[in-house]
């Protein structure tokens, strides 16, 4: 009996232990398999070493402040927040993702506000998001207190409710309604709110021993496009790990489109961005779908200036990146234990020793890139990403979304290449009465306004007549 059990540990520490699950590996190859040939590309990330983002939606409509634009159709005001029915739904698109999209997978707790939830039912939807192998981030207008975040964290017992939390904080003078600030003048005007914000989770970690990673969003109109790089450069100190922006579309609640949103290009937003990072922001070296929808730079600071953690004009750098994808494929980081995640890397280095080749070169690259080794000392480095998120137009994706479901490609230039982006998205969200996975494009531009009417009936602020 002493051998079995003995025998059993072994087999369960390999199973831990091993790099990557055969499970992610097919789940993986299909997601390759469905995407369009055009962003079948070598910088590719999905199908290769992720499966793309999940979200939720129905599950918490409502919001506290009005955005201009706002994504959200007008019925989502009128739905009442319930902490019972987020769990569940939570629960039921979880266990879809969980079917359809393998053990692990980074998803996002998104809706209306989600501090509108009362913190132990906010807690409960993030211990069900975990339960399914999901690393979560809520996404908030972070306009919440201490208390808040402190009663989500920690428990009734004083205990904390996990080692990690995750939070994505929108903050952008398009936004009105905030306390202290109901119409902000400009982006500047916010930093304070910025930094309140960042402040509280440094606070929850002194206290609770509870680590955080907050990323910043910020919707770009031609009204603040300008102020893109002031952004950057006021709270790249802050403790915010990535920064994205999101190009305005024609997309929810009509009543709240002010601008030429089209004015605003992919191009102008980057070069911003890297007006704020003090230097060229490379995108090139992973993709996430497709480029028309997605740039995302990894990186870091060394004082003042944002360096590449790889450069796609550099071969060495190329070859650490196909190196990456090759032997770390479907790498689970996040959501484990230390121990076992050094185990991991481990076995992988153990099979390939000459990656420890490829990394001290690399490494040696990066630190002659920053100005040497003094360089490093003298000044902190701070790892960021930045991202941008293009979503398109409401009157695009509809029609787009109708041929697509009759299997039929568009002859109209821009329809097609909505039918492109909505193919290669790296963004779903889950339904689980039909047990399919739906582009967050067409879930905001054609299911929202329906779901959200029935989820008015449901949940109504007042009686409504069914």
């Amino acid at each position: 009996m002493i051998a079995v059990r003995v025998i059993e540990r072994i087999r369960q520490l390999e199973r831990r232990t091993r790099p990557v699950d055969p499970e992610v590996q097919a789940v993986l190859r299909r997601r390759w398999e469905e995407l369009p040939d055009g962003v079948r590309t070598p910088a590719q990330s999905l199908g290769r070493h992720a499966v793309g983002c999940e979200g939720t939606h129905g599950v918490f409509p409502k919001c506290n402040l009005a955005c201009t634009p706002c994504y959200h159709s007008r019925d989502a005001n009128r739905v009442r927040i319930d902490g019972g029915h987020t769990v569940a739904q939570v629960g039921e698109q979880m266990a879809l993702f969980r079917q359809l999209r393998g053990p692990h997978a980074h998803v996002q707790l998104i809706g209306g506000e989600v501090s509108l939830l009362p913190p132990d039912d906010h807690a409960r939807t993030l211990e069900v998001m975990r339960a399914h192998g999901r690393e979560p981030m809520s996404f908030t207008h972070g306009d919440f207190d201490y208390d808040y975040l402190q009663r989500l964290a920690v428990g009734p017992d004083g205990r904390r409710r996990s080692r990690r939390i995750s939070f994505a904080a929108h903050f952008d003078m398009l936004m009105f309604g905030r306390r202290g600030i109901a119409r902000p003048e400009n982006e500047a005007a916010l930093n304070p709110y910025r930094q309140r914000f960042a402040d509280m989770f440094a606070t929850l970690r002194r206290q609770h021993g509870v680590r955080s990673f907050l990323a910043h969003n910020m919707t770009v109109t031609p009204a603040n496009l300008d102020q893109i790089a002031g952004v950057i450069r006021d709270c790249r100190h802050m403790g915010y790990g990535m920064f994205s922006f999101q190009p305005a579309a024609f997309v929810g609640d009509e009543r709240r489109w002010h601008h030429a949103y089209r004015d605003t290009s992919a191009d102008n937003v980057w070069r911003e961005i890297e007006r704020g990072a003090g230097g060229t922001v490379d995108y090139g070296a992973f993709q996430f779908g497709d480029v028309r929808c997605n740039r995302t730079a990894y990186g870091y600071f060394v004082g003042d200036r944002w360096y590449p953690l790889l450069r796609s004009d550099d071969k060495d750098d190329v070859v650490v990146r196909d190196a990456f994808y090759r032997y770390f494929g479907g790498f689970g980081f996040g959501g484990m234990a230390p121990a076992v995640l050094l185990a991991r890397i481990g076995r992988i280095v153990l099979a390939h020793p000459h990656l420890v080749v490829l990394a001290l070169r690399w490494l040696r690259r990066s630190i002659s890139r920053v100005g040497g080794v003094r360089a490093l000392a003298r000044q902190r480095v701070r790892p960021v990403t930045f991202v941008m998120h293009r979503f398109m137009d409401a009157a695009d994706v509809a029609p787009a979304w109708d041929l697509m479901e009759r299997g039929e490609t568009s002859a109209e230039p821009r329809i097609r290449e909505t039918q492109e982006r909505l193919q290669a998205c790296s963004y779903a969200m889950a339904h689980p009465e039909t047990g399919r996975l739906v582009p967050a494009c067409v879930q905001h531009s054609v299911l929202d306004p329906h779901e959200n009417r029935e989820l008015r009936k449901l949940l109504p602020l007042v009686d409504v007549r069914r």
